[in-house]
């Protein structure tokens, strides 16, 4: 049986078909979010731009990407990720350049990456990091992929949703490490996830970033003890009347 997880890869793959490679030309120095936790006194936040998702449906079509990543800018978030999928979560390239020219956080160009022209076209369109999801790779063409994004200076979130993945996930050494609390395959939502994976891997050099599910600040105070370092916020932002206050409250998380 296939998931919705399966069905996005398999047409992620046949995007590839379409897109044409370029040449490589490295002309920017892309801005860390490391070296911004490496030296945050607060919880980090990555505020999430999308207009919809497989699990959501239409969550803000009419946003302005623009507009919604300098309320994020306002609120003191520590970068922007922007949903490029068209198909299933109605995002582009073209917003992730819009985010570009109005903030100067690192921006995480969010897709399913399974190919090298994504990584490229992320670059040239302005991305600092990139999204490498373990369940949706082979560890060759995670560490391949993973390599070729460092080549241009791009960092990568490496997410993972159990303990196999983790394992998977830190071969690589990656020094971001994103934990779903979504279940890629079901959708289904559980913080205990990040709770229990950090209970287990929280003592490895790395900058631990949950994932999913945080609508409140005490949702947010349990992604802290439980040892994250910085929060990834989508569906609870977009649908914020003040964006900006619901970051200074997750920020503020002890």
């Amino acid at each position: 049986m296939t998931t919705i997880l399966d069905d996005i890869i398999a047409y992620k793959r046949r995007e590839m078909t379409r897109l044409t490679a370029e040449e490589k030309i490295l002309d920017r120095t892309p801005i860390s979010l490391k070296d911004r936790l490496d030296t945050a006194g607060t919880m980090g936040i990555i505020g999430e731009v999308k207009r919809a998702s497989p699990s959501k449906g239409d969550i803000n079509i009419g946003m302005k990407p623009d507009e919604q990543a300098e309320k994020y800018a306002a609120g003191g978030a520590d970068a922007i990720s922007v949903l490029t999928d068209a198909e299933y979560f109605k995002g582009s390239m073209a917003d992730l350049e819009a985010v570009r020219e109005v903030v100067g956080l690192p921006l995480l160009n969010k897709d399913f990456i399974v190919d090298e022209r994504q990584i490229d076209r992320a670059y040239r369109h302005g991305a600092d990091i990139i999204l490498l999801i373990v369940a949706a790779l082979d560890d060759e063409m995670l560490a391949r992929l993973f390599a070729y994004a460092s080549s241009y200076g791009l960092e990568c979130i490496v997410e993972v949703h159990t303990a196999e993945e983790m394992e998977r996930a830190l071969e690589i050494q990656p020094a971001l490490i994103g934990i779903n609390n979504r279940n890629l395959k079901t959708f289904e939502v559980d913080l205990g996830n990040t709770e229990k994976l950090l209970e287990a891997y929280g003592h490895h050099p790395v900058h631990f970033i949950a994932e999913s599910g945080i609508r409140t600040t005490e949702d947010g105070r349990r992604m802290r003890v439980a040892g994250a370092a910085a929060l990834l916020v989508g569906e609870t932002l977009m649908a914020a009347e003040d964006p900006a206050t619901t970051i200074r409250a997750l920020k503020g998380v002890l």
